[in-house]
C-alpha cells in the first residue's frame, strides 16, 4: 500500500520507514477495509470491535506498540468474520493450523504456499 490507494492516505511513511513493520500488517489493514468497503461490516461496528480489542490488550498489560495494534486488528477480524458467519471458530483454527503447517515446512525467504492443507 502507498498511501495513495483509496481508504489509504493515513498511511504515510516516516523517516523512510515502511508504512507496515510487517507484510501481515498491510494484509490484515487490507482485509479489514475491503470487508468494511464491501459491507460486509459497517464501518462502525469495525471501529467498535477494534476499540473494544485494544481496550483488552491495554487492560492485560501489553505494550503500546505497532504488534499489539496489529494483533488487536486480526483478533477483532476473526471476532467480527465469525459473529457474520462468514467464518466459524472451527475453520478459523483449521485454517491457522494449516498455515502454520505450511510455514513450518516452508525455507526461510520463501513465500509460504498451502498445498491442499485445509
Amino acid at each position: 500500500m502507498s498511501g495513495s490507494e483509496p481508504g489509504t492516505a493515513h498511511l504515510t511513511q516516516r523517516d523512510s520507514e515502511p508504512a507496515f513493520a510487517e507484510p501481515w500488517h498491510a494484509q490484515a489493514s487490507a482485509m479489514a477495509n475491503l470487508l468494511v468497503d464491501s459491507g460486509v461490516i459497517s464501518g462502525a461496528h469495525w471501529a467498535e470491535t477494534l476499540g473494544a480489542k485494544l481496550c483488552e490488550a491495554h487492560l492485560a498489560g501489553q505494550s503500546d506498540d505497532t504488534e499489539t495494534y496489529y494483533r488487536a486488528v486480526l483478533s477483532a477480524l476473526e471476532s467480527l468474520l465469525d459473529q457474520a458467519h462468514a467464518i466459524s471458530g472451527k475453520e478459523l483454527i483449521q485454517r491457522r493450523d494449516a498455515w502454520e503447517r505450511a510455514y513450518l515446512r516452508t525455507p526461510h525467504g520463501r513465500p509460504v504456499v498451502l498445498n491442499g492443507d485445509l
